[in-house]
């Protein structure tokens, strides 16, 4: 099993594009999946510096209904014929938008998709052999607070604070892929039958919004209850997140950029 991010917030080589956004490449002996699709035409565009054919994969993935973790799915289909695409029925119906600053959208404005290449995800479930998909994950753990600023749009116009009803979790072969783990890394992690190895994806846990104690006793709990498993994250995760989870479990969580790569 192979991984690489295609598109991310952060990158250490510059002639890989940065964006708000998130896609990786994940390459198993059976599958090739995408990911995510980032914000925007990002991800294609650094594919294709990095040497990436995405013509041939078979499986796009799409973790919740922003337009960061989705908006690039309609670039892709104008290159990829065969792909079938993962997705919550709620993430393609959702009116979704941040309070962060000023009131903007954040829905993803969908392609065309014929319904023999739509795969609709409203339980939990093996898609192919060896990739199941986690969905309606129980929220028993503290959620990010960064999800406060987070709104969907109801059939009467009013704002409602959004419940996530809409992010699917991945898992192949210990990997799990989180999107942007709005529903709580913990929550995720719970859900999971499956022994897991690595984890991989954002956190969503921004800088500001949660205390360095909820930080490290966050990282403490995973080190505890999940002493074998490496978390590897970018995108919605904080620096400063970030520096405080590594002075807890300085061996097992790790940073990821554009054009990392994984086996």
């Amino acid at each position: 099993m192979t991984w690489t991010v295609i598109s991310d917030n952060r990158s250490n080589n510059p002639e890989l594009e940065t964006e708000h956004g998130l896609s990786i490449l994940l390459q198993t002996e059976r599958h090739k999946i995408l990911l995510d699709t980032g914000a925007s035409d990002v991800f294609m565009r650094n594919a294709e510096q990095m040497g990436i054919n995405l013509s041939d994969v078979d499986y796009v993935f799409i973790s919740h209904g922003h337009s960061d973790h989705a908006g690039g799915l309609r670039y892709l289909l104008e290159h990829n014929q065969q792909a079938r695409i993962i997705v919550s029925p709620d993430a393609m119906s959702g009116k979704f938008f941040s309070k962060r600053g000023n009131l903007h959208s954040i829905t993803t404005e969908w392609p065309e998709i014929s319904n023999d290449r739509l795969i609709l995800i409203d339980h939990a479930c093996e898609i192919a052999d060896g990739l199941r998909v986690i969905a309606h994950i129980p929220q028993t753990h503290p959620m990010p607070k960064g999800n406060q600023n987070l709104f969907i749009q109801d059939g009467y116009g009013d704002y409602i604070h959004d419940d996530f009803r809409h992010e699917l979790a991945l898992y192949s072969d210990g990997l799990l892929f989180t999107g942007c783990a709005h529903n709580g890394l913990e929550n995720i992690l719970s859900a999971c039958p499956w022994p897991v190895h690595t984890v991989v994806g954002g956190f969503h846990l921004l800088d500001g919004l949660q205390s360095d104690e909820e930080i490290t006793d966050l990282a403490q709990r995973l080190t505890t209850n999940y002493p074998n498993t490496h978390f590897y994250t970018s995108h919605c995760t904080g620096d400063h997140v970030f520096e405080v989870m590594k002075t807890i479990m300085p061996t097992h969580i790790h940073p990821f950029t554009c054009g990392t790569t994984k086996e």
